[in-house]
């Protein structure tokens, strides 16, 4: 890598995010000895049970600091080009900005462009890699810092860092974690690629795994598969789309549950205790899921004591399929 000689002065850089992921890197950088020049972030939408119009995370950190934001609605927008081409970037970073860059953007700032993605790539190339690992029970992930391509998360890396996933966490805890984990990696790629001492490694595309962004009709639980599958579902969905199921035609999100360890009982979906704060529901093999937290249709989150509570819910009830949606 080769650069201009004043890397003792920092980079000037145009950071490319959007969500709550983004904006560890983000405040890294404000607080670095290089400049971001501007935040590009997608354009504002309804957000929340409201649907009002509201600031995207990283946005509202930009806009607190005094960043100017630029929102395109089509990267390819020559006024938008022009605006980022004027700000003489000498790197962009991407942390979650949620579209793919086109190469007459990628060729603006003179280093190129960084991606802060949340997977040991090659594995989980994509919009959805903590989830994705998670719903899959992968029992480590990490954070790669890459360079972007116009191939979906297939530049070379820079750095890596590995981080276990635990059997009980969700994509939540995972993705918050690795969002500051990421953050730290990419402010010691960028003194790296400063200095001119970056080393770029290739990826095994034959190793590359793929991501795609959730739907709701994933949250689907079907009980014919195992605890531990229906386990990996749940915690991978958490905060959205959420797994659900339907209890006497009624709709419900879980929102944590737990395998049972013992011996094989009970059927796909029959519940098979409900008492006190214990609700086991029978699975694929005569495995057991122990719901925690669930929420009715409409309703808010309820702890399994006080759902059971308010419900005449005896053993032998079935958990059945839901309507999908579209």
């Amino acid at each position: 890598m080769v650069t201009d000689g004043s890397a003792a002065a920092g980079l000037r850089i145009a950071f490319f995010g959007t969500p709550a992921f983004a904006v560890p890197t983000l405040e890294g950088l404000l607080a670095s000895r290089h400049e971001v020049v501007t935040v590009v972030t997608q354009p504002d939408r309804p957000r929340g049970r409201g649907q009002k119009i509201s600031d995207a995370p990283v946005k509202a950190v930009a806009a607190a600091r005094g960043v100017p934001v630029l929102q395109p609605d089509r990267m390819k927008d020559p006024a938008f080009l022009a605006e980022v081409a004027a700000l003489a970037p000498d790197l962009g970073v991407v942390a979650a900005y949620g579209k793919i860059l086109p190469q007459i953007l990628l060729d603006v700032p003179r280093l190129g462009m960084l991606n802060v993605h949340a997977s040991l790539l090659p594995a989980w190339r994509g919009a959805a890699p903590v989830h994705r690992a998670v719903m899959a029970g992968d029992a480590v992930t990490g954070v790669t810092i890459m360079r972007v391509v116009l191939a979906l998360d297939a530049g070379p890396m820079l750095s890596s860092h590995a981080r276990p996933i635990g059997p009980d966490e969700t994509s939540v805890e995972v993705e918050r974690d690795l969002a500051r984990l990421g953050a730290h990696l990419l402010l010691a790629s960028l003194d790296d690629v400063a200095a001119g001492r970056a080393v770029e490694t290739p990826q095994d595309a034959g190793r590359a795994t793929y991501a795609p962004r959730l739907t709701r009709d994933e949250g689907a639980v079907d009980w014919r598969r195992p605890a531990r599958d229906l386990h990996n579902q749940v915690r991978g969905l958490h905060p959205w789309p959420h797994a659900f199921t339907c209890l006497a035609g009624a709709r419900h999100l879980i929102h944590r549950s737990a395998v049972v360890e013992g011996p094989p009982r009970g059927a796909p979906g029959v519940i098979v205790e409900a008492s006190g704060d214990v609700l086991v529901v029978g699975a694929g093999g005569s495995t057991l899921l122990r719901i925690l937290e669930i929420q009715p249709e409409g309703k808010r989150v309820l702890g399994t004591r006080e759902f059971l509570a308010g419900r005449r819910i005896q053993p032998g009830a079935r958990f059945d399929p839901c309507p999908t949606h579209g």
